[in-house]
């Protein structure tokens, strides 16, 4: 059975009709019956006042006859038809709902002016922030908070969080995750409450992304004279924005270290094969000769022989036509990783 929208089934709502019963017997009457065949009751999203209520009265209430129990249900069914559309109870349920929808300064506004803090399910918007927002959330937690966050995480984005840490950081969290067996549920909300307060009591983001990630786009698109030339001076002036903008950057010198060799078959079909024969012509020293190989290696022998002859034939090519084909092979791979088509190995801590 599919899940049942609990604003309609809440303690306190109205269910209507002449029965002797109060409107929160008869909610706890609705929610028994279901639990009783096998729905799935979202009843965390209640409040704890309705909570409480709650399990109160399904402890007092004894039994109920069949003809009150049908009452009951045909009322419920009545009022469940009867609704066209529900709205969220409240601006924070508001803001909620229309997160994304309406500007960050335009939200950030609405919570301070009611006073609002996110209440219900603080995990469940925290598990919803890309990685990016909680490595800035955990680099100013303790390793017990942060163990908490991350057990509280699917594991795929945990494990990916841990890989954006830094090794210390990360390997203390882990140990620290053997001891969360004993933390009560209470705290774990408590912990949420407050992470969730953060974030709404940080200020809203111009920019969607880092100031590395946006000058790693640009210098991906850049020539490589360009690139060097930046991240020279990026060395002399601030040397660790250099290392963040370095780990964003992937060009074609890049590919053997963090495309995956299973992937190299899907990512090559997608090129143009002239831009492969251009780019490989050109690359055979150093990082970008091995990068060619890596490639090379992992695809049909047939294609691979393909592609040497056709650098054979190819002759001789200056950086001027390498670049441009070097960049639309990595272009691909960056986008076939946004898309989640591929995934590329995460660059160590330097």
């Amino acid at each position: 059975m599919s899940a049942i929208p609990m604003a309609q089934i809440r303690p306190g709502a109205s269910m209507g009709g002449g029965s002797h019963l109060s409107r929160k017997q008869k909610a706890a009457i609705i929610v028994r019956f279901l639990l009783n065949e096998g729905a799935e009751l979202e009843l965390t999203n209640l409040s704890d006042e309705h909570q409480s209520d709650l399990t109160y009265l399904m402890a007092e209430m004894g039994y109920i006859d069949r003809e009150t129990l049908s009452d009951v249900l045909m009322e419920f069914a009545h009022e469940l038809e009867s609704i066209g559309l529900s709205f969220p109870n409240g601006i924070s349920g508001a803001l909620n709902v229309l997160e994304g929808k309406i500007s960050p300064l335009t939200a950030a506004r609405l919570r301070k002016e009611a006073g609002v803090r996110v209440a219900g399910q603080p995990w469940q918007r925290i598990r919803a922030l890309p990685v990016s927002d909680l490595v800035d959330l955990l680099s100013s937690e303790s390793i017990e908070v942060s163990a908490v966050l991350i057990s509280k995480l699917d594991v795929d984005k945990a494990a990916n969080l841990l890989s954006q840490l830094p090794g210390d950081k990360a390997r203390r969290i882990t140990h620290t995750m053997s001891m969360t067996n004993k933390i009560g549920p209470e705290a774990v909300d408590r912990i949420g409450l407050t992470l969730a307060c953060q974030i709404d009591d940080r200020p809203p983001r111009a920019f969607s992304d880092g100031p590395e990630s946006r000058l790693g786009a640009i210098l991906n698109n850049s020539t490589s004279a360009t690139r060097d030339d930046i991240l020279t001076s990026l060395d002399e002036t601030d040397a660790d924005f250099a290392a963040k903008v370095r780990k964003t950057i992937f060009t074609y010198a890049h590919i053997h270290k963090r495309l995956k060799s299973l992937d190299v078959p899907s990512v090559l079909r997608d090129i143009d094969q002239g831009d492969l024969i251009t780019a490989m012509t050109y690359a055979t020293e150093g990082d970008l000769g091995l990068s060619t190989e890596f490639m090379l290696e992992n695809i049909p022998n047939r294609l691979a022989d393909q592609l040497r002859e056709g650098v054979e034939d190819r002759g001789t090519v200056k950086l001027a036509e390498a670049e441009p084909a070097m960049a639309e092979i990595t272009k691909t791979i960056r986008e076939m990783a946004r898309l989640g088509d591929i995934e590329l190995i995460v660059p160590d801590e330097d």
